[in-house]
């Protein structure tokens, strides 16, 4: 897949996915809403969050970093916007579920810190072994 047709496919899958929060925002009412709707509610905001993340973090990365191939910027952009969609999501419901305090929050942000790093290493590893 072109540069393009990826920036094409990821701008509309956003801008479908904040439709689609939208949607699940204004017609379930979370009082009285099952498993469902609290479902279709946190999928729909990890994917806009992460489609969102995923443009801008590539459009930052291609505008700084011009001397990387393109597809490893994309990589790199959609593995961190799927941490920040998974930390902001988790964040929501550890709030809603009112366990949501500074020490949680650390917590993840720590652990997905660490995963991050796991990925940084494997990716300096792999390329010294080679």
């Amino acid at each position: 897949m072109s540069l393009k047709k990826y920036l094409l496919v990821m701008i509309a899958i956003t801008l479908f996915a904040w439709l689609l929060n939208g949607l699940v925002i204004l017609n379930v009412n979370p009082f009285t809403t099952n498993w469902l709707g609290f479902t279709l509610f946190y999928a729909t905001i990890f994917l806009a969050l992460l489609a969102t993340a995923a443009v801008v973090g590539f459009a930052v990365r291609f505008l700084r970093h011009r001397d990387q191939p393109a597809f490893q910027l994309v990589r790199e952009s959609f593995r961190q916007s799927f941490f920040f969609a998974f930390l902001v999501a988790a964040a929501f419901f550890l709030l809603s579920k009112r366990m949501l305090s500074w020490l949680n929050l650390a917590l993840l942000i720590l652990a997905l810190s660490v995963l991050e790093f796991i990925f940084l290493n494997k990716k300096k590893f792999s390329s010294k072994s080679s």
